[in-house]
Order: C-alpha cells, then sequence, then structure tokens
C-alpha cells in the first residue's frame, strides 16, 4: 500500500486530513510532520502530538523557530490579535485583505520540507489541510498555489509528472461541510476534542480571534457540538454555549453528559 505524510499543525483541518489518510492508507503507512516555527504558544504542538498519538501514527516535530519573520500575531507577539463579535463582523472587516495573521511564505516553506521528508520516508502524497473556503484570503491556501508548489517539488526531484502529489482534500470544502463529512472519517470526530485552533493558544477556546470565530460558526452550521469546547464544558471550565447545536448538552437532563457520549450520539448518525 502506498504511503503518505501529513503536515499535522493540531488543528481542525490538518487533523481531519490526518484522518483521512489513515482511513485511506492504513495506520502504518502515514507519518504526521509538525513545525516549530516560533510560534506564540505551544498548545497546538501539543494537540498536534496527541492526535497523532490516538491515531497511531509516527509523528515528528521540526524545530525551525528562527526561519520565518513576519508582523503576524502569530510569530510577533507585538502585534495584537483583531477580534470579532460574530461571523458577519469579521467577513465585513477583512473584506479583500489578507488576514493579518498570514504568516508570508510558510506554506511554501512546509511544503518544501514536507517534500524532503517524504522523499526521505518513502511517501508519495503529502496531505496539507489547506483551504480556500476560510474567508481569510490567505495567498497560500490557494488551489494555484497548490499546483504550482507541486510542480516545483516535482521539477526539484528530476521526478516524472504525477510522481508525487500535494493531497489537498479540503481545498474547496467549506467548515461546515468538512463537519458533516468528518462523521464517515474514523476518530476524526474524536480528535477534533483535542485539536486545537485559537490564535490565542488558550484552552478552553473563548477568544475572538479569526480562527475561534471561524470554528464555531461552522459547527453552529452544521448542527453538531463542536467537542473541543464540548470537552471544556464537560470538565467544568466553561459554560454551554447559547447556540441550538448545544441543546443536547443543555437544559435538566441533557441528552449526553460526557465526551464519550457525545462521539458516539454524532458519529453514529444521531446527531
Amino acid at each position: 500500500m502506498s504511503k503518505a505524510l501529513v503536515v499535522l499543525s493540531g488543528g481542525q483541518d490538518s487533523t481531519f486530513c490526518l484522518g483521512l489518510a489513515v482511513q485511506e492508507h492504513g495506520a502504518s503507512n502515514v507519518v504526521a510532520l509538525t513545525f516549530n516555527y516560533g510560534q506564540t504558544h505551544s498548545r497546538e504542538l501539543e494537540a498536534a502530538a496527541t492526535v497523532a498519538t490516538m491515531f497511531g501514527v509516527g509523528h515528528e516535530v521540526v524545530d525551525v523557530p528562527d526561519v520565518l519573520v513576519s508582523t503576524s500575531p502569530l510569530t510577533d507577539r507585538s502585534q495584537e490579535l483583531e477580534q470579532y463579535e460574530t461571523a458577519e463582523e469579521m467577513e465585513a472587516i477583512i473584506g479583500d485583505r489578507v488576514e493579518k495573521t498570514f504568516v508570508p511564505m510558510r506554506n511554501a516553506f512546509f511544503l518544501t520540507l514536507a517534500a524532503n521528508r517524504a522523499v526521505a520516508r518513502d511517501c508519495w502524497f503529502i496531505y496539507t489541510g489547506v483551504c480556500e473556503d476560510d474567508n481569510a484570503n490567505y495567498p497560500d491556501c490557494r488551489g494555484a498555489f497548490i499546483a504550482a508548489q507541486e510542480q516545483a517539488i516535482i521539477e526539484a526531484l528530476g521526478l516524472e509528472p504525477g510522481a508525487i502529489a500535494i493531497v489537498a482534500p479540503l481545498l474547496h470544502v467549506s467548515k461546515p461541510e468538512q463537519i458533516k463529512r468528518a462523521r464517515a472519517v474514523p476518530g476524526v470526530y474524536e480528535a477534533w476534542a483535542y485539536s486545537h485552533t485559537a490564535y490565542d493558544g488558550q484552552y478552553p477556546p473563548v477568544g475572538r480571534d479569526h480562527a475561534t470565530v471561524l470554528r464555531e460558526a461552522a459547527f453552529a452550521e452544521a448542527g453538531v457540538p463542536d467537542p473541543l469546547v464540548a470537552r471544556a464544558v464537560f470538565e467544568g471550565l466553561m459554560d454551554v454555549p447559547d447556540t441550538d447545536n448545544y441543546d443536547i448538552i443543555r437544559g435538566d437532563v441533557p441528552l449526553v453528559q460526557s465526551l464519550p457520549v457525545l462521539v458516539a450520539y454524532v458519529t453514529e448518525g444521531q446527531g
């Protein structure tokens, strides 16, 4: 069976991609690669390690903390994260501009290093969770960039066309649609409870940065609880959100009262 390498940030999208790669190639044929690039918090690195363990795949963390320089608040602690009350407000503020959390050349750099590791490990599929539908206007999350990067890797390695492929299964998939598809990918919904998305590095995720607001809106539209938020609720760290998708864990006699029950409820097609 063919082997695959997954660029794993520990976030929602890359966790989905890891689950999909394991489903398609088998855990023994998948390795996960995470980058410590000097981000302002380490929680996503911890999340990546936890998720990789949950899927039973090999995992490597590559330390490149002094390589990427930017004014993004993801790497520069002096910069403040923009906060948004709602997804609608966020979309209006961002408009057509590039989101301020964009780190120039990050995905190009990561995919180049991923290709190096993939060749060394005989992996000819490189999975990445980039998505054009995140309303953040990241230039390195577009299909044109992925195609160009794949071609550059093939040329740099002297390979025949198609010999190595960058797999971006979420490129044209909205967040709500991804959540619905996750039911058919074993382990993803459960692993999302231990993923990390918030740019501020906080758990529970109560901030209002772009990634947190986008994730919140997606689960609300999909009509199921975010298992990460549910986990925090069950741990007594936050109140139940007031959106309808949390009705099953709200009230005097909630339908589900623990994370394992919630996972089973959603993944077995009840939610």
